[in-house]
């Protein structure tokens, strides 16, 4: 088991801190003693989730404004958070958004956007910052997702993202053996943020719904819980964080998972998605 990592007076920089898994994450932390810093785009909403921090918690929080896809930007945020913290000591990629559609159908700039914010802006994050966090053997958590494992149709962009943030992990992994440095990835499905929830009202994933994704495939989760395990993943140094529960079979079991996906789906989700796409 490996050695708990004491939050306690750590400078924690979280992307895509505005709201959502960020914001409540920011809040986590700083409840566990740690100084966040807060890199996103939303700055004044940014700024009202760490006033918040600091009457609940008492510590120092730090506001940064940068497009993680720009990388002078983000740059600048990082250096700005060492100047007003001392340092950073574990960095949290969580900056992320999504598009639907078929590979057929799908406007090109759209999965641009999604592999820039999602996976070239996880890198910018990780190198940025990576200095700092190797300096003072931290830890470093890229927020994938369970479409890193299990791809469905509609999701190319989110899923190849995803799946890259998952590789991504893995290589730094090993490149950092010995330095003290410990690396995890973040798993989760549906939780109930503002990008879940927009995405659920687009004609693709309420025709989705009708099929593939039934039961707990299509069920929206608590950020709450999930956040809870970010911080315990964290402090234990963890490989992997993975919420709800159900979604840690399904990563031992990837082998078979993703020819299951797709048998359960099957002729009827691809019908689905035309039809869908038929009325954008």
């Amino acid at each position: 088991m490996a050695e708990h990592y004491d939050l306690r007076g750590k400078t924690v920089l979280i992307t895509g801190a505005a709201r959502g898994i960020g914001a409540l994450l920011a809040m986590e932390v700083a409840r566990r003693g740690a100084r966040p810093s807060l890199v996103g785009i939303e700055p004044e909403t940014m700024e009202a989730v760490a006033e918040q921090i600091r009457k609940e918690c008492g510590v120092d929080v730090f506001v940064a404004e940068a497009d993680v896809r720009d990388r002078p930007a983000l740059d600048r945020a990082v250096q700005s958070t060492v100047e007003a913290l001392g340092g950073i000591d574990v960095t949290v990629a969580n900056a992320g958004v999504e598009t639907a559609g078929s590979v057929l159908n799908l406007d090109p700039e759209d999965f641009k956007r999604v592999i820039d914010v999602n996976l070239v802006a996880v890198f910018n994050t990780l190198q940025a910052t990576l200095p700092q966090v190797i300096e003072r053997r931290g830890h470093l958590l890229p927020i994938a997702s369970a479409a890193a494992i299990s791809h469905a149709p509609s999701m190319s962009a989110y899923c190849a993202s995803k799946a890259g943030v998952e590789a991504l992990a893995n290589c730094l992994r090993q490149e950092l053996a010995g330095t003290g440095v410990t690396v995890g990835c973040g798993y989760f499905t549906f939780l109930d943020t503002d990008m879940v929830r927009d995405a659920f009202e687009r004609p693709v994933a309420v025709e989705m719904r009708k099929t593939m994704m039934r039961g707990p495939l299509g069920k929206i989760y608590p950020v709450e819980p999930a956040v809870k395990e970010i911080a315990d993943g964290i402090e234990g140094r963890t490989r992997t964080v993975i919420y709800p529960n159900w979604v840690k079979p399904l990563a031992a079991m990837r082998g078979v998972a993703q020819p299951l996906v797709e048998k359960l789906g099957g002729t009827k989700s691809a019908e689905a998605i035309r039809r869908a796409e038929a009325q954008l």
